[in-house]
């Protein structure tokens, strides 16, 4: 399942897939869910839930996991129109 965030400008409507790159951030680091979330400072099942992109995480906890990982939200999460 990916969460869908719908855009509306005008008459024109996206829809845009949220898409993430954590899992393999995390595990090229070697580091398992309960580490990052223990790092971040939120649960593993948060971890869990934006790694199978069922949940979008707030800005400033994108920006916690960009911080952590020393790279960029772009790097890790990305949008998909469709």
């Amino acid at each position: 399942m990916h969460v869908k965030l719908t855009v509306h400008m005008g008459n024109l409507t996206l829809q845009l897939k949220i898409r993430t790159r954590l899992a393999l951030f995390r595990s090229d680091r070697g580091l398992t869910q309960q580490e990052l979330a223990d790092a971040i400072g939120v649960t593993r099942a948060t971890i869990i839930a934006i790694e199978k992109e069922n949940y979008n995480p707030s800005l400033e906890l994108a920006f916690r996991i960009a911080r952590h990982f020393k790279t960029d939200i772009h790097s890790i999460f990305y949008v998909r129109e469709d």
